[in-house]
């Protein structure tokens, strides 16, 4: 497991910080009206201090009623820049946060199917959910802060070097550094491995989780309930004690940045009373000096608190940049050659998921229109892997995949897919009409060509003996809909689709006999339109085929009609 970041804490706050764009100016706003704000907040303080000093005897001009006036309409305009530099602050949290969904879904279409074949599904969707949330707090609550303590800390400095003494200002200076820098860098050190861990646990949970709510079904059918939840409890429970872990270095980070301001304003005191004793000042300048050092410590305490929010923001940032930066197995081709489906032809490909281990060792067959074409082998034996490579979801190692003589990686990706379309195990269906999840094949197609591409996969007539037929709610008969129509409606949607070729990924695996029937007689009826590679372990499935190929060891082999029909 890593335990630590794949980038610093810089790296990664300047690459969030460059996603900014266009939005550079509104932060910029937000800077100015927060130090702003600070400053007039600051004012009502030192406003009160130069009330004392002048009740002391203080040489000060000001009348009661002006000083009096003054800190008043300092806090008011105080309230309203703070609404200004806050209402920035999450325009621009927000606005970034949709930006930031766009970016992943973006980089997830150019890294997928490949990106989605891994179990890590979960952490995608912790990524897309809590991660994108979390970064929320980096850009509404940290960088604001950051520019606001260094604008109110340097103007505290010289205020108090020209109006009372440079000594003060020096200890202003280094309680500033103590407290905003070097507190904050020994937080985070202590931090940032809890942080990733929390954010690992987390992200770990949640695909687990996930996946026992789309297996409760399995699981209960299984009687495995009992130790499903047992496993869930011991993974909160996991969760829980790195969720403590990180609450508790957070607790003495910020215990310590207490200490740290108290021993501070302490010393300055100190050191403010014996240059009075000294006669180097005046009481009553030390006393506006101190209470402004005093008074603003407020935006180098917020720094200081930062590392236990920015723990869980930098692991979140990280794993963000991490997939932004992710460059994909395979890219599309848009400047090269279209297709019109004619004959496939593949000869000695050759594949491996990692360098270790050859998936397909020796794979040559070929496919011609109006056919169809039977792969057979063992679970696990690459067939499926095939069918991923004749759509380029993967790159092939070695060995040639040719279209009407192109090379696939000469082939328009968009006309590769125009032409081949996959149909695969499991057909899932979306939460909206029957007929809107056809469409999702072919968006403009028309309700004739809808209903003949339903009767050629032998599901219309089930259709239409719905109430509202093709405009029933998939999530109103999810009960009632078999594997088997699921998997005709996926055939439906690859025929209307209008693709030459079909690659079919064990079509009758999960289907019981007679949906086989069904299903085997629609591709057959289908045959004389479209081409077809039919993928399956089973080879009573291969009785429609014209010519079939068996997988053994990543190795293809053409099975004889003699042999395949004992």
């Amino acid at each position: 497991m890593r335990n630590n970041l794949r980038r610093s804490g810089a790296k990664i706050m300047a690459s969030l910080i460059t996603l900014l764009g266009s939005l550079s100016w509104i932060m910029l706003f937000a800077v100015i009206n927060g130090s702003l704000g600070q400053l007039l907040a600051l004012g009502v303080v030192l406003f009160g201090a130069i009330g004392v000093a002048k009740a002391i005897g203080g040489i000060i001009l000001m009348p009661y009623w002006a000083i009096i006036l003054c800190a008043i309409i300092c806090g008011v305009l105080r309230g309203a820049l703070r609404y200004v530099e806050q209402y920035s602050n999450h325009y621009i949290a927000f606005k970034l946060l949709a930006t930031l969904r766009n970016k992943i879904f973006g980089a997830l279409r150019v890294l997928c199917p490949a990106k989605l074949e891994t179990k890590k599904k979960g952490s995608i969707i912790a990524m897309i959910t809590a991660d994108i949330e979390t970064l929320e707090v980096f850009y509404a609550h940290t960088i604001s802060p950051i520019c606001i303590a260094l604008v109110v800390s340097l103007s505290v400095i010289i205020f108090v070097a020209i109006y009372a003494n440079w000594i003060l200002a020096l200890c202003a200076l280094c309680a500033y550094l103590v407290v905003g820098f070097v507190v904050p860098l020994i937080a985070s050190k202590s931090l940032k491995e809890s942080g990733v861990r929390y954010r690992k646990e987390f992200a770990s949970f949640n695909a687990y989780f996930l996946d026992s709510i789309k297996g409760i079904k399995d699981i209960v059918l299984n009687n495995a309930g009992k130790e499903r939840t047992n496993e869930v409890n011991r993974r909160s429970d996991v969760l829980l004690e790195e969720t403590k872990n990180m609450k508790h270095e957070s607790a003495k980070a910020s215990a310590f940045t207490e200490l740290c301001v108290s021993m501070s304003i302490l010393v300055t005191l100190l050191i403010g009373v014996m240059l009075v004793v000294n006669g180097a000042l005046d009481g009553y300048k030390m006393i506006i000096a101190i209470v402004c050092i005093f008074g603003s410590f407020g935006p180098v305490i917020a720094i200081a608190n930062l590392p236990s929010n920015l723990t869980n923001t930098f692991a979140s940032g990280d794993r963000v940049l991490d997939l932004l930066s992710e460059e994909p197995v395979v890219r599309d081709i848009d400047n090269k050659n279209d297709i019109d489906f004619n004959k496939l032809e593949v000869n000695n490909l050759a594949f491996s998921y990692n360098q270790n281990e050859k998936v397909l060792k020796d794979i040559t067959f070929n496919a011609k229109k109006g056919e169809i074409v039977g792969i057979v082998g063992e679970s696990g034996c690459g067939k499926s892997t095939i069918l991923k490579l004749l759509l380029r979801f993967w790159a092939k190692d070695q060995g040639t995949i040719n279209y009407n003589d192109i090379d696939i990686e000469n082939i328009n990706t968009e006309s590769l897919h125009k032409n081949v379309t996959m149909v695969s195990q499991s057909t899932y269906l979306f939460n909206e009409t029957i007929k809107e999840n056809l469409l999702i094949a072919k968006p403009d197609a028309t309700d004739e060509e809808i209903i003949n591409a339903c009767k050629a996969a032998s599901i219309h007539t089930f259709i239409s003996s719905l109430p509202q037929q093709y405009d029933t709610l998939i999530n109103t008969m999810s009960e009632n809909i078999s594997a088997g129509e699921k998997q005709r409606i996926g055939l439906a949607r690859a025929f209307l689709s209008g693709s030459e070729l079909i690659l079919l990924d064990e079509p009758t695996s999960n289907v019981d006999s007679i949906n086989e029937g069904i299903i085997l007689k629609a591709l057959k009826d289908i045959k004389g339109q479209k081409s077809i590679i039919l993928v399956s372990h089973r080879e009573s499935t291969m009785a429609i085929a014209d010519r079939v190929y068996k997988v053994t060891n990543g190795q293809m082999k053409e099975i004889e009609n003699a042999k395949r029909t004992r």
